[in-house]
Order: structure tokens, then C-alpha cells, then sequence
């Protein structure tokens, strides 16, 4: 059995299958799966991942290095971009946020250092039997959520940053009749 919500779109099959709920370390990846996170505000996952593609070249393979020198003249043209999301205060907050992410990587070491010391380093492990018993956000969230807007990121609400939690496989929020839930829980704790 596979979540249900992925539905049978294969390109949400895959995502669901290949990515999602993975424990992501590479700093480059969390920045990309950031980005597009807040890029989702207001929409659906599934419109983000047909974009997904078209956001790589708009936004320079994901560098935060380049991100966050990007200027007026870019950020024009990001927002004339039909491969993303058009939306001015994302496309302002996504370089924000890389230079954010610079400031955070500079301190710690790395933005995975810095993330995935709210798990103690290990994915917490919902153990949900359906959809209905996934919250939308959990007070671990609401906790990632203050500090990153304290150190400058946008578009990270509590939602956006548990949906980013779940994604980047802090949380393992796959049902535990899922076939990925048995893969990926060898190296989780229970969820609080």
C-alpha cells in the first residue's frame, strides 16, 4: 500500500515513492525543497512539482550563493517567469532566505546542522494509521517555524515548515501501512 494522497499521478508517485519522508542531509537539496515549500503558500504540492523542473533553471540550479545576490534586474525577471509561481512576495522572500540560509550555514556549520538538531539528529516517527491523524503542524513546527522567521526566512509558517519537516524526512508522516513507512523507520523515534 502506498499514502493515499499521491494519488496515481505518476510524477506524484515518484515523489511520493523516491523523495518524501527520506532524511535529507545535503544543503543544497534543503534549500531547493525550502524554496519550493513556500513557493506551495496558498497551493497545491502537485502544482509545485510540475514547476519543479522550470524553478531549477529560473533559480540557478538552486545556489544559494547566487540566490542570494540576486537584485532588482533577477528578481523582474523571476517574476515575468511562467515556469514558476509569479508571485512577487515569494519570489522576494525566496532571496531572503538564501541569505538567511548563508547566515545559518555560517553558524552552524551547515543549515543541516542547524535543522535536524530539532529531531536530536534522528527522524521523529508519526505512526499514523490514516490521513485524518496527520496534523497540519505540531508544536515541534510552530518551535522551527519562530526561529527561522527570528533569523530572517519568510514564508515559513508552522504549516509550511512541518509540510517542509515531513519532506525533508525530520518526520516520517508516511501511514504504517505504506510501504515506505517500513523502509525508512529503521532509524526513527516515536513521535512525541
Amino acid at each position: 500500500m502506498r499514502c493515499p494522497w499521491c494519488g496515481d499521478d505518476p510524477l506524484y508517485v515518484r515523489y511520493h515513492d523516491e523523495e518524501w519522508g527520506a532524511p535529507l542531509h545535503d544543503d543544497r537539496a534543503l534549500f531547493e525543497l525550502l524554496i519550493l515549500e513556500g513557493a506551495q503558500a496558498g497551493l497545491s504540492w502537485h502544482t509545485i512539482l510540475k514547476r519543479r523542473q522550470g524553478y531549477r533553471a529560473a533559480y540557478d540550479g538552486f545556489d544559494p550563493e547566487v540566490v542570494a545576490g540576486y537584485g532588482p534586474d533577477k528578481l523582474a525577471a523571476l517574476a515575468a517567469d511562467a515556469r514558476i509561481v509569479r508571485n512577487r512576495a515569494k519570489i522576494a522572500a525566496s532571496v531572503a532566505n538564501a541569505r538567511a540560509f548563508l547566515a545559518v550555514r555560517e553558524a552552524f556549520g551547515s543549515f543541516d546542522a542547524y535543522l535536524w538538531r530539532f529531531v536530536d539528529g534522528r527522524p521523529i516517527v508519526g505512526g499514523r494509521a490514516s490521513l485524518g491523524q496527520v496534523p497540519p503542524t505540531t508544536p515541534l513546527a510552530e518551535s522551527l517555524s519562530r526561529d527561522l522567521r527570528k533569523r530572517g526566512f519568510g514564508f515559513v509558517g508552522p504549516t509550511i515548515a512541518y509540510a517542509f519537516m515531513q519532506a525533508a524526512g525530520l518526520v516520517n508522516d508516511h501511514l504504517t501501512g505504506c510501504f515506505r513507512y517500513r523502509e525508512l523507520v529503521g532509524d526513527g523515534k516515536a513521535a512525541p
